[in-house]
């Protein structure tokens, strides 16, 4: 089956774009573009940094309430967007917890926290503990876990299957990585303004209803992902039972915030129909 929608990246303002749908199961309901083509994923970095967290938590390694990052935060305000430091720059802007304050500076902390925890950089880390099970062999992180990911749509058709039925994880600890981490925090989604409440799991972001938002009008409340500034984006929406991955090597702006939400719509009913 292919999808038709995702023929709609043939009208984005972009030198190159791919895109994907997948179900839980790993049947890729269709791509469009060259699937193989390696993208820079910017922020989509962060899922993939925060699934490997996950990996060290369930082996021990790490305490998700354990003191990591600045003082008074855990590694589950690391994941969370919670620590209080400021976005790019590792000085502390509010106390851990108040703020959804969104952080590259985190996602750097929370790898050179696991790094030291596990005795393993944290590329090779995340390597050994993600992407290798899961046969991501064109995936790598080439610098920040906050940013320097570098991959393809087939490789991220099968982290998404991964994040709607889990191999690498017990279901339990992935819930709890999609539950809403310090609800009613506020902040800025970047790109999106002020959300009131800007809700995030573990690692991934959760639409809720926040608006605007880049995902779709018709996206459940409950769809979880990432969209990095590289122009690249990937969701899971538990209640279509789909995830779908775009990749593109134009930077985010007005182009996407205009053109995601009308691929993602197009993508959610045509499977639905």
């Amino acid at each position: 089956m292919s999808l038709q929608s995702l023929a709609l990246i043939e009208n984005w303002p972009v030198p190159t774009a791919a895109a994907g749908v997948v179900r839980a199961d790993g049947t890729v309901l269709g791509t469009h573009g060259p699937a193989d083509h390696r993208f820079p994923l910017a922020s989509v970095t962060k899922p993939l940094a925060a699934y490997a967290a996950l990996v060290a938590y369930e082996e021990g390694a790490v305490e998700l309430d354990e003191p990591a990052g600045p003082p008074g935060a855990t590694v589950r305000h690391l994941l969370a967007h919670t620590s209080g430091l400021a976005f790019d720059e590792h000085r502390t802007m509010s106390a851990p917890g108040e703020r959804r304050l969104y952080s590259n500076a985190g996602f750097e902390q929370l790898g050179d926290h696991i790094a030291k925890a596990t005795d393993i950089p944290f590329a090779e880390y995340l390597r050994q503990a993600v992407l290798e099970p899961l046969g991501m062999t064109s995936t790598s992180l080439e610098g920040s876990p906050a940013k320097d990911g570098v991959s393809t749509v087939a490789d991220l058709l099968r982290f998404a299957a991964e994040l709607q039925a889990p191999r690498l994880l017990d279901p339990r600890t992935l819930a709890e990585a999609m539950t809403v981490q310090y609800p009613g925090t506020k902040g800025v989604l970047p790109g999106y303004g002020h959300q009131n409440p800007n809700d995030w799991g573990l690692g991934f972001e959760i639409r809720g209803a926040k608006s605007p938002h880049w995902s779709g009008s018709s996206s459940s409340p409950r769809t979880f992902g990432h969209f990095g500034q590289s122009g690249t984006f990937l969701w899971a929406d538990p209640d279509a039972r789909v995830a779908a991955v775009a990749l593109a090597d134009r930077a985010f702006g007005p182009w996407a915030i205009e053109a995601w939400p009308v691929l993602t719509d197009a993508v959610l009913t045509e499977v639905r129909g």
